[in-house]
């Protein structure tokens, strides 16, 4: 629990968090760093917060739906958290200022390994099609020891713009923390 608020207190205090309006964040589960302290963080500061949300069976894409202090929440088919929220309330990724990812690991060239469904590469695609405009930001969070000197990546793998831990900030591309 130290650890996520090391990296809430890192992440949190940065130009990009400082500036971003509309923020998703995740549920912890199997060992994440915990993202609660951030999100009552962005809570305290009046920013707009978001969870992913699964919306169809078949479909590997995300939804964000917005989550308030003490919203109500259901468990999806992974046994997740997620709010409670029709489909026509819920946002599209392009919408979003910044995204707080989770990861297993991750290198300094901004690739990750997720829980491996693929969802958010699946729902960020777009980005890499994109040459100019990058929003949303996509930032990872986790825990120092999970960085790898390389990861393989693969064309559709959409790489992170930075990694915060509870050391430090790895910046991974023109960014500005």
């Amino acid at each position: 629990m130290e650890a996520s608020r090391q990296i809430a207190l890192r992440l949190g205090t940065t130009h990009l968090f400082q500036r971003s309006t509309r923020i998703a964040f995740y549920f912890a589960s199997d060992g994440e760093v915990d993202t609660f302290p951030l999100l009552r963080r962005a809570w305290s500061m009046g920013k707009r917060c978001y969870l992913p949300k699964l919306y169809r069976i078949k479909q590997r894409r995300l939804w964000f739906a917005a989550i308030h202090e003490g919203g109500k929440l259901s468990v999806n088919r992974f046994g997740i958290p997620e709010p409670h929220q029709s489909a026509r309330r819920m946002v599209d990724a392009r919408a979003l200022d910044l995204i707080v990812m989770p990861l297993v690991a991750f290198d300094g060239s901004g690739n990750r390994i997720g829980m491996g469904g693929g969802f958010y590469d699946d729902t960020l695609a777009f980005l890499n099609q994109r040459c100019a405009w990058k929003r949303p930001r996509l930032v990872g969070v986790a825990y120092d020891f999970q960085r790898v000197d390389a990861l393989h990546s693969h064309p559709w793998d959409v790489p992170l713009q930075a990694i915060v831990t509870e050391e430090r900030i790895y910046r991974t591309g023109q960014i500005l923390l």
